[in-house]
């Protein structure tokens, strides 16, 4: 059984949730514009590295709280 962790999740269309499968983690993101993504990340590190391009602070300004939530979500996988 994998374990599954949501990172934020607004409704049923709009979710991000990392599925850890022994080493390697998958990260699924579901929106109502783009569909499902889905990255295969082979460790912790370059999972970190991708969320931090992902979720640049400039996109966040005004909503810190939001982008430090998602972070802190992802560094806690």
């Amino acid at each position: 059984m994998f374990k599954k962790h949501e990172i934020y999740k607004t409704d049923k269309y709009n979710m991000l949730t990392v599925e850890v499968q022994g080493k390697t983690l998958i990260v699924r993101e579901i929106s109502d514009q783009w569909g499902e993504e889905c990255h295969t990340f082979v460790s912790r590190p370059e999972m970190l590295h991708w969320a931090e391009n992902r979720f640049k602070p400039a996109s966040y300004e005004g909503r810190e709280e939001e982008r430090e939530a998602i972070i802190a979500a992802f560094k806690s996988v």
